[in-house]
């Protein structure tokens, strides 16, 4: 066969990769497999997973020294050091040990004095819980470690080992046969004589491929026979993923590709408008992705990244981008010390032009946070910290085009929050959703200053018996939206069998309690079923022992570490805790009424309005959807 192509078209590029794509994405299949879990840096997950176990799991020294009873020290000071003795007032602990009860606060080695064999003085007070690492500050047994499409990092790989994952299901890396082509091809290491070519090409394609997530099969070169090429062809369609065909996509005489391809399937594009790169074609065998990349290097280069990289990504589903550094305005006032240059782990996300970071755990054991956070914010040193509006330079380890289409939620936490992140991808593709969690009042405070899309909220107006409105009303003068989210159950998280027989709030009192974080909307209802009741916060032993999340609150009284706290009964029966309702309250969601144009806000609210996400917090528990993705307009 020796006659001459034509091309069929001289399609611009984007307009080439939209019609393959929009043909192939019908037709196309992601596989997966389980792997080991120390094997999976770089693999994409399938499903979202979740925690076996909390880190840590019991209550932890974070220093070496002593436990103590923090109240029995409440007499020391500098002017009247008290005296302890092993055994009875204090045990050594090294960094890492467990602090069981009674003892409830650790004191550094260099802060006591030996003063005799099993005697030790003090001169300062233990405050409770102080060095101690409490059950879950970390992970929480029940959380949800990593979402549904998450590329797995090495911080990743330990915080899953530590969670008790051992195995996971990832999407199976895309397999890619590479044909070089051509009469004149030789392979490295030949002598070359006069007409010869090195072929070098495929094997920087089998490169490539394995940057892109996949894994490349390099054929040795095949002359230029039509039937031969056909075969070859035609037999890694059933057997592989993709498949690239290098040189013989031109117009020359012995150019069969783009005429085996036609035999064998469809040909979507002949010729883009690319200068170097033009002969591509792009087609599809027996429902696989066949690209056909010109011979040389550079034009085969720039085809790659132009056609072959996108339908890797696809079926790799991971998401492709760069690490980049970017300018930011911090979101709170970070405290540095003036010894140290510190790597401060930040979420970024972009709202109205503005880059925003939001500082997350700084503890060294806090491994979650580098998993949570989208770069680094570099306090150098001899700096005291920076204030709260202040720009920063981040460091960023996710893509800045992800940051760009992420709604960034602060505020209160839920587990549907975690929910909504995992599906927004998954149905939206290219849009993520970032949350923090500070607080209701926090949330909407964020959202005052411009710092985030959405704040969720669970404030109860006192006096009306409202929940939401007047905080929204009194904070803004600008018109704003509540949308509204679910009603969930909240109530005190007890063992199970509640062994102390605790039915209402009036039993807390000489209980163990671990409460939430001022501004919190569970902390707002806590005060106010005190004073119903009226008992003093004051007496509440722990009313000043804070948890950031439900989940943290009941990984500690899973762990003993407390007797009850307050929290959503989803968060109980994840934890297999016994719960006493207190009563319903509405999670809503605040945001300004200009955001609701925005695409990530309507996929936001398509997910809130779905059946597919009631139907997943019908399976947590505890949540009721009576007008849920109502907008009210403020």
């Amino acid at each position: 066969m020796t006659q001459r192509n034509l091309y069929l078209s001289n399609t611009p590029v984007d307009e080439a990769l939209e019609k393959y794509m929009e043909a192939f994405g019908k037709i196309a299949t992601v596989r997966y497999e389980t792997i080991k879990t120390e094997h999976s840096l770089g693999r994409v997950t399938r499903h979202a997973t979740y925690a076996k176990y909390s880190s840590p799991m019991y209550n932890a020294s974070a220093m070496d020294g002593v436990a103590v009873v923090s109240e029995a020290t409440s007499t020391a000071r500098e002017t009247n050091p008290l005296t302890l003795k092993k055994g009875k007032d204090y045990v050594i602990v090294d960094t890492g040990d467990p602090v069981r009860h009674p003892f409830d606060s650790v004191i550094m080695a260099e802060d006591i004095v030996e003063t005799g064999e099993d005697m030790i003085k003090i001169f300062a007070s233990a405050a409770p819980w102080e060095n101690v690492r409490p059950v879950g500050e970390d992970i929480v047994a029940g959380e949800m470690i990593l979402p549904s499409n998450h590329e797995i990092r090495p911080i990743d790989i330990g915080v899953l080992l530590s969670a008790g994952i051992t195995e996971l299901e990832v999407v199976k890396r895309p397999q890619v046969a590479i044909f070089p082509t051509g009469t004149e091809i030789i392979e490295p290491g030949v002598v070359p004589k006069e007409g010869d070519i090195i072929e070098s090409n495929s094997r920087m394609f089998e490169a490539m491929v394995a940057q892109g997530g996949g894994e490349g099969f390099r054929f040795p070169p095949i002359i230029d026979d039509y039937e031969l090429i056909k075969n070859a062809i035609s037999e890694a369609a059933d057997n592989y993923d993709m498949v690239i065909v290098n040189a013989g996509s031109s117009a020359g005489t012995e150019d069969y590709t783009v005429h085996v391809l036609r035999e064998l399937g469809e040909v979507i594009i002949h010729g883009v408008a690319v200068k170097p790169g033009k002969p591509v074609i792009l087609s599809i065998v027996k429902g696989k992705p066949v690209i056909g990349l010109p011979g040389y290097p550079v034009s085969a280069y720039i085809a790659f990244e132009n056609f072959v990289r996108p339908v890797l990504t696809l079926l790799s589903r991971r998401e492709e981008g760069a690490e980049n550094e970017v300018t930011a305005t911090v979101s709170r006032r970070i405290v540095s010390s003036l010894k140290h240059r510190e790597y401060v782990r930040v979420k970024v996300g972009s709202v109205d032009g503005r880059m925003i970071a939001s500082p997350l755990a700084r503890g060294a054991g806090a491994a979650m946070s580098l998993v949570r956070a989208d770069g680094f914010c570099i306090i150098d040193l001899n700096c005291e910290g920076v204030e709260a509006g202040e720009k920063v330079k981040v460091q960023l380890y996710r893509p800045k085009e992800e940051i760009e289409n992420t709604v960034v939620i602060i505020g209160s936490h839920d587990m549907l929050l975690d929910i909504i992140g995992d599906m927004m991808p998954n149905l939206h593709r290219n849009m993520f959703v970032s949350s923090t969690h500070v607080g209701s009042l926090g949330g909407l405070m964020a959202l005052k200053r411009g710092e985030c899309h959405i704040a969720p909220t669970h404030l109860l107006n006192e006096d009306t018996g409202v929940y939401n409105i007047s905080y929204i009303k009194e904070i803004f003068d600008e018109p704003m939206v509540l949308i509204k989210g679910v009603h969930r159950i909240q109530g005190i998280m007890v063992k199970p069998g509640n062994p102390l027989n605790i039915k209402t709030v009036s039993d807390i009192p000489g209980k163990r309690f671990v409460n939430r974080q001022r501004g919190a909307g569970t902390r707002v209802l806590f005060d106010y079923k005190l004073k119903c009741e009226g008992i003093s916060p004051q007496d509440i032993n722990g009313y000043d022992r804070e948890a950031a999340t439900h989940m943290a609150v009941a990984a500690l009284v899973a762990g003993d570490s407390a007797d009850c706290g307050m929290g959503v009964y989803s968060a109980a029966k994840a934890m297999g805790l016994d719960f006493i309702e207190v009563g319903p309250e509405e999670y809503d969601f605040a945001m300004r009424a200009r955001h609701l144009e925005l695409p990530g806000i309507k996929a936001f609210l398509e997910i809130l309005q779905s059946d597919d996400f009631k139907d997943a917090l019908t399976k947590l528990g505890g949540y009721a959807f009576a007008n849920t993705g109502e907008i009210i307009k403020l």
